[in-house]
């Protein structure tokens, strides 16, 4: 069975870890405003579930889609102002890191059974 493939586990893992280290430094920018912390969180909380994916991803592969409307939703929100120049240095990477872990993410959940 795809889902099964010993190579979804650390991918999971390794996109659970991205999620933590990317929420976890913005939730812990004192000089950040709220809402920026606040997003912090709620990345770093994504990064939680893609960890439970990973420990069982036949039980939890389906709640993915929220990561992808999220990653997706993330790309379209910041990636005009990356494109003009305005967006803070190392933004362009981490939304190419977003799209690449959506791509996975969606070629998990159209091939698993």
């Amino acid at each position: 069975m795809f889902v099964k493939s010993p190579l979804w586990r650390p991918f999971f893992y390794v996109a659970a870890t991205y999620n933590l280290v990317i929420g976890g430094a913005g939730l812990a920018n004192t000089a950040a405003p709220v809402n920026d912390r606040i997003v912090g969180l709620l990345v770093a909380c994504f990064g939680i579930v893609y960890a439970l994916v990973g420990r069982d991803a036949a039980r939890f592969g389906p709640v993915l889609w929220a990561g992808i409307v999220g990653k997706l939703g993330i790309v379209a929100l910041l990636m005009p102002a990356v494109l003009a120049g305005a967006a803070p240095a190392g933004t362009g990477v981490i939304l190419g890191g977003d799209a690449l872990f959506t791509l996975g993410f969606l070629v998990f959940l159209l091939r698993r059974r």
